[in-house]
């Protein structure tokens, strides 16, 4: 139980807001805690909005030390909104590989057209042209807009949501009290100054402000923070109460020929994973094999027979709403020509080939336990 919060610091007085000197307290000691204690990242060396973008775009569910070789790979790859538009979306997908929520990818590919297209090449300065792109959201749109051009817009981010709501011992979850918590920060944000305010803010709830284990002794918002004073800053954000994430048993074949080749497909371009390539299989049914299931899935994905040998590996990967424990087998082409039925395109690669294109995260462990295993041996085993 969170306990009654309206006689702390940050009167009753003001239910859905800050009084201005809590607001002016609070951006000040934020703008000097950050001059001294702000983290240096190389998207915060440019005024360039493409750039800023590209930071903001990897940012979204990625922590900062997976996003910095890729933003270095990508600014390389891509320099210029005219190179990514320009740019085969395979490139694009083989680019992101393994950063996860590839829609991001795609979305920023078709972004970066609309710019081309519609606004000459240069990044729009109006909100509402910022949020009518593929892939941007209110808090991208702050902050590509505050770090790019200095306008005082809000951000509500992961980390922000969490600052805010110990602030103010928030009693719901986040997820129930957007609309105030929207208030809130377009309220904070220092309006001569809201390139470095929202970077301070991320900052804050990054480095300080944590999930777990936060170091409340070197915040410069504790004195105004009702969750420190209340000492329940532990329990803070409340939690939504979830229920468990399915499970899903895929069957998975890596189907070889005569020649030594392997069979990949690419997913169809929406919904997950889309337009990325991988090895063909399908989710095990209740009370089938998986031989069976491999057996089934090939034939309705691909209208082929096969035969199904040993087993390469076995992967476990978690994604946002479910878990997968990919069931891998090495399999053999006996019939049939490979058809596109259930996907955009179907190949037949060699293992050097595979660097080509681009993978979801789980089929590179794949990939790995194939090279692995293509060292002991050039032909899969079969039962």
């Amino acid at each position: 139980m969170i306990p009654n919060v309206k006689s702390n610091r940050i009167a009753a007085d003001h239910p859905d807001g800050l009084p201005p000197f809590a607001v002016l307290e609070l951006r000040t000691s934020l703008l000097a805690w950050y001059s001294q204690s702000g983290r240096d990242l190389p998207w915060r060396q440019t005024r360039d909005p493409y750039a800023i973008w590209v930071s903001e775009i990897m940012l979204q569910q990625t922590q900062v030390k997976t996003v910095l070789p890729y933003f270095d790979r990508w600014m390389s790859q891509f320099p210029t909104v005219q190179d990514l538009a320009a740019a085969d979306l395979q490139q694009v997908l083989k680019a992101w590989e393994g950063l996860g929520y590839y829609a991001r990818a795609r979305n920023f590919h078709r972004a970066a057209q609309v710019i081309v297209q519609q606004h000459g090449g240069m990044f729009p300065t109006e909100l509402d042209a910022v949020l009518a792109l593929p892939g941007i959201g209110r808090t991208t749109a702050g902050g590509i807009l505050s770090a790019a051009f200095n306008q005082p817009l809000a951000i509500l981010d992961g980390n922000v949501k969490r600052v805010l709501a110990r602030l103010i011992a928030l009693d719901v979850p986040p997820v129930k009290a957007l609309p105030r918590l929207w208030t809130l920060s377009q309220e904070l944000v220092d309006p001569r100054n809201g390139r470095d305010f929202n970077q301070a803010f991320m900052d804050l709830g990054a480095t300080v402000c944590t999930t777990h284990n936060s170091a409340c002794s070197v915040c410069p918002w504790r004195g105004h923070c009702q969750a420190y004073n209340l000492d329940i800053q532990s329990q803070i954000p409340m939690s939504e109460t979830r229920a468990p994430i399915p499970h899903k048993q895929i069957g998975v074949a890596v189907i070889w020929n005569d020649r030594g080749q392997i069979l990949i497909d690419r997913r169809k371009s929406d919904g997950l994973l889309g337009g990325l390539w991988e090895f063909p299989g399908g989710k095990v049914e209740v009370g089938e094999t998986i031989a069976a299931c491999i057996h089934r899935e090939i034939r309705e994905e691909l209208g082929i027979e096969i035969a199904v040998g040993d087993r390469l590996v076995v992967v476990d990967h978690t994604y946002s709403h479910f878990r997968v424990t990919l069931n891998v087998h090495h399999c053999q082409h006996l019939s049939g020509e490979p058809q596109a039925i259930e996907c955009d395109e179907i190949r037949w690669v060699t293992l050097a080939e595979f660097d080509q294109f681009p993978f979801p995260k789980a089929n590179l462990q794949i990939i790995q336990a194939l090279r692995q295993s293509d060292a002991q041996s050039s032909h899969p085993p079969l039962k």
